[in-house]
């Protein structure tokens, strides 16, 4: 990795109620078919392009999940950066991502709590204005190495 792609790390006291991360990324059948070898969900709902067809949806979908990890990728490679730690994630599903949609995700810092270096986020994943998965989350602020 060069040092062009390395993101930066927020300290804790450099957060702010309302600062933002955003992170999009359009959704592939590959990514479903990666996600359910690592994860062992073999839902056909995700995977079976007959099963799928036959459903409410109409065609495959991308695990929820995977969705979520959106979430994740938004913290460690875009704000407040690497070295923070979930504490906690909410999830509400909403709606179905499908394969070839772009989800955009975003995350709101919405309150901090210095006592335990804890920041708490509004979650957030759209597909165009459609919001697919919300919820909240609380990741804990890596320690400053000073000196």
């Amino acid at each position: 990795m060069d040092d062009t792609t390395i993101k930066r790390t927020y300290a804790f006291e450099e957060i702010e109620v309302g600062m933002t991360g955003e992170y999009s990324r359009v959704l592939t059948a590959a990514d479903i078919e990666k996600f359910s070898e690592v994860s062992g969900d073999v839902n056909p709902i995700h995977l079976d392009d007959a099963y799928a067809k036959s459903s409410i949806f109409g065609e495959r979908i991308s695990h929820g999940i995977l969705t979520a990890g959106y979430i994740s990728a938004t913290f460690a490679n875009e704000f407040p950066g690497p070295g923070w730690i979930y504490v906690n994630q909410s999830l509400r599903f909403k709606a179905p991502v499908k394969i070839g949609d772009e989800v955009h995700t975003q995350v709101t810092v919405a309150r901090c709590v210095p006592e335990k270096q804890f920041v708490e986020f509004k979650t957030v994943c759209k597909v165009g204005d459609a919001v697919v998965l919300d919820g909240e989350a609380t990741l804990m602020a890596p320690r400053l190495v000073t000196g």
